[in-house]
Order: structure tokens, then C-alpha cells, then sequence
């Protein structure tokens, strides 16, 4: 299910940033060293003064932090902005896990886009997972 990302499995924590990802995993890079990767839109966005990070990652020896400056639908506040972050194989691999942490929600999987980067959804315990591929 996990997929290897800088010979590392790159499942960890997933935290969304106000439009500050590149400066705050950044700063995580010098607390905890490692290697950082950036993946932007193409184009800036309306809102946001600098190009948003769909995703970003530090991979440290001590620690993987994924992050991202797109906030949830309801907005970023105490509480929305932990996920557990988890890459998937491809569309199907996530699909599968979908169906596994929302059983009885059938449609939830044909909700979501497999072109999306990231799926965001929330566990019967509300544990928010950010799926990507």
C-alpha cells in the first residue's frame, strides 16, 4: 500500500498551512535536517501571495512531514489542520483504502477524482486522512 519516496517510507504527518508551507517546512528542515520537496500549482492562485504548495515533504531521520498551504473546506482552525498523510500505489490502491476506512459509504469512492493529488477523507473516529498518489 505504502509507496518509497527518498528510500523512505514517506507515510507520517500531514499538517495544512495557511499559505506559509514552503516557510514552515523549511524551518522544520532546520530543526530536524533531512530533505525537502515541493510540489506547487503551476500558476498563482487568488488569496495567496506566493505559488501554493499542493504538497510538500520533509523526510528527515527523525521525523516525515507532509503539508500543504490548500486549507479544508471549512477553513484551517484548532483541530482540522493534523491529518495522518498516507501514499497510495495509484487511484485503485486508493480507492480500495477508501472503501476500507469508510465502510458502508459505497459512493465515497466515486466522489473523488483519480487525477487528484490528494484525497482527503474522515475515518468513523474522525481521524482525517490525506490520501495521495
Amino acid at each position: 500500500m505504502l509507496v518509497q519516496n527518498s528510500n523512505q517510507i514517506s507515510s507520517g504527518v500531514f499538517i495544512t498551512f495557511s499559505g506559509n508551507c514552503r516557510k514552515a517546512l523549511s524551518f522544520y528542515q532546520d530543526c530536524f535536517g533531512g530533505t525537502l520537496h515541493f510540489e506547487t500549482f503551476d500558476e498563482e492562485l487568488r488569496g495567496y501571495t506566493e505559488t501554493p504548495v499542493v504538497c510538500g515533504s520533509l523526510f528527515s531521520d527523525h521525523i516525515v512531514i507532509h503539508g500543504s498551504d490548500l486549507a479544508h473546506n471549512e477553513g484551517r482552525k484548532i483541530g482540522n489542520y493534523l491529518s495522518v498523510f498516507l501514499p497510495c500505489e495509484n487511484a485503485n490502491t486508493r480507492r480500495a483504502l477508501i472503501t476500507k476506512l469508510r465502510p458502508g459509504h459505497k459512493d465515497l469512492p466515486a466522489m473523488h477524482n483519480d487525477e487528484q493529488k490528494l484525497v482527503e477523507i474522515t475515518d468513523a473516529f474522525d481521524v482525517r486522512w490525506v490520501l495521495g498518489v
